[in-house]
């Protein structure tokens, strides 16, 4: 059993993990947690991975991001998905789906929030800026 004395200040709510506060949010933003040692970027960490901090404040994301990295996938799925990992312009990097041909998504191209979670698979869905490149005219 674990007893608190009575010298200890009880934290402010808000401070810690924003993960489990429950607090009111718009449900199409997409939000992260920063450190506030070290400043680092993170997306649902209970840690920040460079300082180990476990003081992280929660902020909302513009939504905007490049893609790392995408592949095609064929399983447990009706047709083919992309899964992408997109580098958020706050620093972090989140995985999600990129609406359009699975195929024509490439490291590189510029994305923006489309909604904040998938109905079915619960990732955030992004949109490409731009027009992908098509064949050589």
């Amino acid at each position: 059993m674990h007893y608190l004395s009575g010298n200890t200040v009880p934290r402010a709510a808000g401070t810690t993990t924003g993960l489990l506060a429950p607090t009111a949010r718009d449900t199409q933003a997409l939000y992260f947690q920063r450190c506030t040692w070290c400043g680092t970027a993170v997306y649902h960490r209970l840690l920040c991975p460079v300082c180990r901090g476990s003081d992280l404040r929660t902020e909302r994301s513009a939504g905007t991001g490049t893609v790392r990295h995408s592949t095609v996938v064929n399983r447990n799925s009706p047709a083919a998905r992309n899964v992408s990992l997109v580098e958020m312009s706050e620093g972090f990097v989140v995985r999600g789906r990129v609406m359009g041909p699975p195929i024509g998504i490439h490291g590189g191209d510029r994305v923006r929030l489309s909604m904040a979670k998938d109905p079915v698979r619960g990732e955030p869905v992004f949109q490409l800026v731009d027009e992908p490149y098509g064949a050589w005219n």
